[in-house]
C-alpha cells in the first residue's frame, strides 16, 4: 500500500512515497518557488523511482506553504502537524522541532506521543530563515553549501548584531570592507541565525530531545551554533528536509 506526501514549500517543493505507512521507498526535492512546476517534477520523479502511477497511491496528503495549489491532494494539512509526525517518525523520543525553512522559523513542542502540543513561529522577517542564509552566501559571492566549511574555519567570529536582513547586510559587508576574515563573518552570520531562533525556542520551552527539521538543519553551522544557544545537543537525520513530506505521506496512511 503507498502514500504519497507532498510539501510545497517556499523554495523547494518535496515528495516522499511510503510504502505500508513505515517504508520510504522514494523521495525527491526539487529547487522552485510556489506556482512553478516545481511539485508536479517531485511527482513525476518519485513515481518514476517507483515505476508507480497516481492511481497506484492510496492517499496523497499535501503540506507547506503552498499545499493549496496542489489539486491532486486528498487532504491539506498544516505543515505543522506534518513536521512534529515526521520528527517523531525519525526521532520516537523528540520533544522539541526547530524547522528554518525557506521563509520562516517554527519550534514545535511534543508530547510524549509525538503530538503538537505548542509552537511559536517568525513568519514576519526573513531573519533567522533560509532566506536570509542565501543573502548572506550572495554577498560573499559563496554557495550555500560553502557556509558550513567557512563557519569551521573560523577563529573570531565576527558579531552580526542586526536582527533585520537589509542591516545584517549591511554589517557584514563593513565586516569585509574592515578586513574580517570570510570565514568569521559565516561563523557569525551562522550564530545570528542561532540567536534568532534560540529565542523563539526560548518562548516554547526547550524539552530534550530536540532535532532540526527543514532546508537549513543541513547546514552545519548553523546546527551547532543553535546547540551552543541552547546548551543542549540537537538531533539531525539526512532526511531533515524531508520530514514535512514525510509526515505528510504517514498522515496520508493513517487516514485510510
Amino acid at each position: 500500500m503507498f502514500t504519497l506526501g507532498v510539501d510545497i514549500g517556499s523554495t523547494t517543493a518535496k515528495a516522499v512515497i511510503l510504502q505500508d505507512g513505515k517504508d520510504i521507498v522514494a523521495s525527491s526535492i526539487i529547487v522552485a518557488t510556489v506556482g512553478t512546476s516545481g511539485v508536479q517534477r517531485a511527482v513525476e520523479d518519485v513515481l518514476k523511482q517507483t515505476n508507480l502511477t497516481l492511481s497506484d497511491i492510496e492517499a496523497t496528503v499535501a503540506t507547506g506553504y503552498g499545499r493549496q495549489t496542489y489539486d491532486d491532494a486528498d487532504y491539506q494539512v498544516s505543515e505543522l502537524s506534518c513536521h512534529a509526525i515526521g520528527a517523531h517518525f525519525v526521532f520516537p523520543s523528540v520533544r522539541t522541532v526547530i524547522d528554518i525553512g525557506g521563509q520562516d522559523a517554527k519550534v514545535l513542542a511534543l508530547n510524549e506521543q509525538g503530538q503538537l502540543d505548542n509552537f511559536v513561529m517568525n513568519d514576519k522577517c526573513a531573519a533567522g530563515t533560509g532566506r536570509f542564509l542565501d543573502v548572506m552566501a550572495n554577498i560573499l559571492n559563496l554557495k550555500i553549501d560553502d557556509l558550513e566549511v567557512e563557519a569551521a574555519k573560523a577563529q573570531h567570529p565576527a558579531q552580526i548584531s542586526s536582527t533585520c536582513t537589509v542591516f545584517a547586510e549591511s554589517e557584514v559587508i563593513s565586516q569585509l570592507a574592515n578586513g574580517t576574515d570570510i570565514a568569521d563573518v559565516v561563523a557569525g552570520i551562522c550564530n545570528s541565525v542561532a540567536t534568532r531562533v534560540a529565542s523563539l525556542a526560548r518562548r516554547v520551552g526547550i524539552r530534550e530531545e530536540v532535532c532540526m527539521t527543514g532546508g537549513v538543519a543541513n547546514n552545519g553551522g548553523v546546527r551547532h551554533a543553535l546547540e551552543h544557544e541552547l546548551g543542549v545537543t540537537i538531533a539531525y537525520d539526512e532526511k531533515a528536509q524531508l520530514m514535512g513530506a514525510l509526515g505528510a505521506s504517514i498522515y496520508a496512511f493513517k487516514n485510510l
